[in-house]
């Protein structure tokens, strides 16, 4: 009896096992569609987030041919390419930095910054001038960052901004309270003529970010909640809440649109299940 049991036990050690190696080595692209009247036409694009450092292929050659595959209008990052934390040393922030360089030289690409990113710009006792070099870098190869900043996508009714959190507005446990005209104060006013899209890493501020303006928000951080569940969803957030309400996919509020993804890439706990690494192609479809 017992060794059908110590059977059963090392079969389900040994496949969990499996399905975290392929979910934090495979990635899915997951496609959502998104309506307005304030477009003509419709717009593809994609959104990465959460990469971390991760590669897929050599030089995330599998990722940049999945792109180059869908061939977007222009390409969105709601940040943590880098995780925040020196390795041997130093940021290992090179693997981002190469496919947002990569992409920039195809696409218009706009990004905006994670908590990792606002982390290493704040703590400079600790990383010195790093984000400023960075960010020199990022913009030298033709992407466009924004902090706390808004531009208009070329030739077409779009307007993007880059909100950039502190990292109170990143708390464990519980949720900070963003007090009322807070978006307003770091970004302007949002832009109510044209389709305005959110770049904003952390999810949880969903009604803020529909009070604000945002017809679409982009966000990530959750990962998908680590592990997943059949018909529950996501187990635990990065704030260390269980069974989080936004874990990743589409939202929507009051006929605005939340797509939340779930990441390309694990930090500190490199644990995904039943959560595989995800590539997001999001369609406006304009019906102006």
């Amino acid at each position: 009896m017992w060794i059908y049991i110590l059977i059963v036990v090392l079969l389900l050690i040994l496949g969990s096992i499996a399905v975290i190696y392929h979910d934090i080595h495979c990635f899915v692209t997951r496609k959502y569609d998104v309506s307005t009247d304030k477009l003509d036409r419709d717009y593809t694009f994609v959104l990465l987030s959460d990469l971390h450092g991760y590669s897929f292929g050599k030089d995330n050659e599998k990722l940049l041919a999945k792109i180059d595959e869908i061939a977007p209008d222009f390409v969105l990052c709601a940040g943590d390419m880098f995780t925040g934390h020196k390795i041997d040393g130093k940021i290992q922030y090179e693997t981002g930095l190469h496919v947002m360089s990569e992409l920039a030289r195809k696409y218009p690409v706009y990004m905006g910054n994670g908590n990792h990113e606002h982390k290493v710009k704040t703590f400079t006792q600790e990383f010195g001038n790093f984000y400023d070099r960075y960010r020199t870098m990022l913009k030298k190869a033709g992407v466009v960052v924004l902090e706390n900043d808004s531009v208009f996508a070329p030739d077409s009714n779009i307007r993007i901004s880059g909100l950039d959190l502190s990292l109170d507005y990143f708390h464990k446990v519980t949720k900070h309270n963003m007090e009322q005209g807070y978006i307003e104060r770091l970004l302007g006013k949002s832009d109510k003529n044209r389709f305005q899209i959110l770049i904003a890493h952390n999810p949880i501020y969903f009604s803020e970010y529909i009070q604000w303006g945002a017809d679409l928000s982009v966000s990530g951080h959750v990962h998908g909640g680590i592990i997943r569940l059949p018909f529950i969803g996501g187990v635990i957030s990065p704030a260390i809440a269980l069974f989080p309400r936004f874990d990743g996919g589409k939202f929507e509020k009051d006929g605005k649109t939340m797509i939340l993804s779930r990441g390309l890439g694990t930090h500190s706990i490199h644990v995904r299940m039943f959560n595989p690494c995800e590539l997001d192609v999001i369609t406006v479809h304009g019906s102006k």
